[in-house]
């Protein structure tokens, strides 16, 4: 059971792996959670073993030692930074990128997601917080919507195949997003059920929680109680 004094953030996390788990049926070949700390899905499990199971390779990367990620020896860990254009010699070389809640965390917004991008030859997962509590060891910079979304993975040379967001008034609420290079693989991809990439800009993110806000409720009360 969610404790209710973490729900907000815990629900979002666990609204994300449901939709990432419709997709693991396409996760075939070399795949990488890029800054994947340790790997896990805050529901006992790691991202491997209940999402990836089917890839030849899983791979997992992290920022540097000293700072976010550093979990030891783990096969297939190596470092990498999003603002470094070497990219460790893995330009292509990944099926399969995932990249959860990290983007926000990095001000060069544009680069870290081009090199999201030059790390797969097929699919981009992300997951970006569209509302959330500033959470700022690491430095926290960005909020994204679906629009922003968009953007990036075009400028990108990808197809924005899925997109889904979970809308709720009592917690932080979560874009998570799949893109592909690939024409056929994004064809497959966009007929996942709870696609909303049609509804950009037209069915609005965030509207409960501004109709629903306690300033809101406060205003409305005394309104009804005093007549002003």
């Amino acid at each position: 059971m969610i404790n209710s004094k973490d729900s907000k953030f815990r629900k979002p996390r666990i609204w994300s792996n449901k939709e990432l788990k419709k997709f693991s049926r396409f996760f075939y070949g070399k795949s990488l959670n890029v800054s994947g700390w340790q790997d896990k899905d805050k529901e006992g499990s790691t991202y491997y073993e209940k999402y990836f199971y089917n890839c030849k390779e899983y791979y997992i990367s992290n920022f540097k030692k000293s700072m976010r990620g550093f979990q030891g020896n783990l096969k297939n860990e190596f470092y990498l930074d999003l603002i470094n254009t070497k990219l460790e010699n893995k330009e292509n070389y990944f099926d399969i990128v995932f990249n959860h809640t990290t983007l926000e965390h990095i001000f060069e917004i544009d680069l870290a997601f081009k090199n999201l991008s030059k790390l797969t030859k097929d699919i981009l997962i992300v997951v970006v917080p569209f509302l959330q509590e500033e959470h700022g060891d690491y430095g926290d910079y960005w909020r994204f919507t679906p629009q922003s979304i968009l953007k990036l993975y075009e400028k990108n040379n990808l197809k924005l195949s899925y997109l889904s967001y979970n809308d709720n008034d009592n917690e932080s609420i979560y874009i998570f997003a799949v893109g592909s290079k690939n024409l056929q693989t994004h064809y497959k991809l966009s007929g996942i059920n709870g696609n909303k990439v049609n509804n950009i800009g037209n069915k609005l993110i965030g509207t409960k929680i501004i109709t629903n806000s306690y300033i809101k409720k406060i205003i409305l009360f005394f309104k009804s109680k005093y007549g002003f």
